[in-house]
């Protein structure tokens, strides 16, 4: 584990992380291959790589995210059996007193992993298109899991990753086998496209309204555990931006949402996914413009939703605005997603006298990218704002722009 990286992803502001993708849809990847010395555990043929190890597995996993304070979640193959799956949840949340819980002491993590979330597969009936006998059988692998998972520890939170087809008529079967029993539907947007945040937002909205039709009193909720793309540039930023707004202005239907990837070697990429966030070398380590996105929404995080209206700019401005549970800082997410700079006038109503106001952007050419010889060519840049609670501000073109106005 090199602590540079390990670094970067905390200094990026990151409180949750997943682990997984289509690495798990193979018949080699198993828990109880991952656990014990490493030197001992089977290696297997990949998906991405033919000769996978498993050096770095789940219980792996979860130890970086015990170090850098990430709440973790992970997948399991669908095809694992249910006795293995309850071994497991004994091995990581078990007390040591149980006999997996014992194995893992003896692993050196006398502790339980506490863990919470758990995907039950990645992807699933995605592969060879929509087809109903996948659906079922997804339900059926679901079903075994469930039971043998919630057996040992009914507080971890499943989620269901068959892919979401709002137009399937295998949704509505699907949700009325796994209501109840699944607790988030795991949704893998695009965001590579200026637009990414409108046709999330519509996508959402639908897909809550078909849950609430289908069973009005239901709990089931959405957790987008992969936002993916091609790109790791300006143009993603906006899209990864945008579709944060999205999920904002849904209030509590959506988990969370975790932009892939985490990372990213630079020029020794050969899985076809160019979307890394910290780019590395053997010896740098730096921050592509959505690493540092990602980082100004962490800073800047407020948990409670305000309303917010975009009056004119032609609809290239995207804004959500956000405050603390406690009366005393407010705060603007603005994209714009135009080529031209915009002036524009900002109000919060119902403000008290503001103490101190301020503002960071971040902006650059669609394809602007952070190269080792110029690391933070694309950064954020701050400023001071008039102590005003209505004023008027640049905006930059191509940029996401945060407003903090504090009492």
């Amino acid at each position: 584990m090199r602590n540079d990286i390990g670094q970067a992803m905390v200094d990026q502001g990151l409180t949750f992380l997943r682990y997984g993708g289509t690495m798990i849809n193979i018949p080699g990847y198993r828990f109880k291959k991952m656990i014990g010395d490493r030197d001992k555990r089977p290696p297997y043929h990949g998906h991405w790589y033919r000769w996978s190890t498993n050096g770095f597995g789940i219980e792996d996993f979860l130890q970086f995210c015990e170090k850098a304070g990430f709440t973790a979640a992970f997948a399991v193959n669908i095809e694992e059996t249910p006795q293995d799956m309850a071994d497991m949840i004994e091995y990581l949340n078990g007390p040591v007193t149980s006999e997996w819980g014992r194995r893992r002491a003896e692993n050196g993590h006398p502790e339980p992993y506490g863990v919470k979330y758990i995907g039950i597969g990645n992807e699933e009936v995605l592969f060879n298109g929509d087809r109903a006998d996948e659906y079922d059988h997804y339900v059926e692998r679901f079903n075994l899991l469930h039971d043998a998972i919630k057996g040992k520890d009914p507080s971890v939170k499943l989620i269901s990753t068959a892919w979401w087809r709002a137009d399937s008529p295998s949704m509505e079967r699907t949700f009325r086998a796994l209501d109840g029993k699944a607790d988030y539907w795991d949704y893998h947007p695009w965001a590579d496209q200026l637009a990414s945040g409108r046709e999330v937002e519509a996508e959402l909205r639908r897909m809550r309204e078909l849950f609430l039709r289908w069973n009005p009193s239901t709990t089931m909720k959405c957790a987008i555990f992969e936002e993916n793309g091609n790109r790791h540039d300006m143009q993603r930023v906006l899209g990864h931006v945008t579709l944060q707004n999205a999920v904002r202005r849904m209030g509590d239907f959506v988990l969370t949402s975790c932009a892939a990837n985490a990372l990213q070697p630079y020029r020794q990429n050969d899985n076809g996914w160019d979307q890394g966030q910290v780019f590395f070398t053997p010896s740098q380590v730096w921050g592509m413009p959505p690493y540092y996105a990602q980082q100004m929404a962490a800073a800047h995080h407020r948990p409670l939703t305000v309303g917010c209206g975009v009056e004119g700019a032609d609809g290239v401005l995207d804004v959500t605005a956000t405050r603390s549970r406690e009366a005393g800082s407010v705060v603007l997410h603005i994209a714009n997603t135009g080529a031209e700079p915009l002036r524009v006038g900002l109000r919060v109503d119902g403000m008290g006298k503001v103490s101190q106001a301020r503002m960071v952007s971040l902006s650059g050419d669609l394809d602007a990218v952070n190269t080792p010889e110029e690391p933070r060519r694309i950064a954020p840049v701050g400023r001071e704002l008039p102590a005003r609670a209505a004023q008027t501000v640049d905006i930059a073109p191509y940029s996401y722009t945060i407003v903090v106005l504090d009492e």
